[in-house]
């Protein structure tokens, strides 16, 4: 059974209202625990529940648990490492084992991805129309290729990376 329209309207309100409700505490947008609802509602087997409100405020509140355990393990980029962090040999010790992790990972990769990526990681930093004159491609070609690539390395890199330890949990 698909999803009418009649139905949207109908949920609308009441999915907006039990969204607000959560994300504060979840530290989330509303807006995109409203999404991820009705993502979850389309990807429904058999279409709209009996019970829609009821099956709402349910998957809203499991959309907000979900998105308070992701919260808790991601870490912004924007935030700057402390200063203490500059002193001493081991930033740049840490940022060339970085940088070898990061270029072992590239020649990995299915023989496609390899030379894009290392022409996207030179030192040279070469513009889009010299990659693709160097790989011999269209330029408009480089951008899709790219995003491939770099989701597979990006696949590669999480798997090989160790699940956060659970917090609050003593042994």
């Amino acid at each position: 059974m698909d999803l009418q329209p009649q139905e949207v309207q109908a949920l609308a309100p009441l999915l907006a209202a039990e969204a607000a409700a959560e994300a504060m505490g979840a530290g989330v947008d509303a807006a995109d625990l409203e999404q991820a609802v009705w993502v979850r509602l389309l990807e429904q087997p058999g279409g709209v529940p009996q019970e829609p409100a009821g099956w709402l405020r349910g998957a809203v509140r499991a959309e907000a648990r979900l998105a308070r355990r992701r919260v808790g393990r991601e870490t912004s980029y924007a935030a700057e490492p402390p200063a203490a962090y500059d002193a001493g040999p081991e930033p740049a010790v840490l940022a060339a084992e970085r940088r070898r992790a990061l270029r072992a990972a590239v020649r990995r990769l299915p023989a496609r991805c390899r030379p894009l990526l290392a022409l996207l990681l030179s030192p040279s930093d070469p513009t889009y129309r010299e990659i693709a004159g160097e790989l011999g491609m269209s330029q408009g070609s480089l951008g899709p290729m790219r995003s491939r690539c770099l989701g597979c390395l990006r696949r590669m890199l999480a798997a090989e990376v160790a699940p956060p330890a659970r917090r609050g949990m003593e042994p």
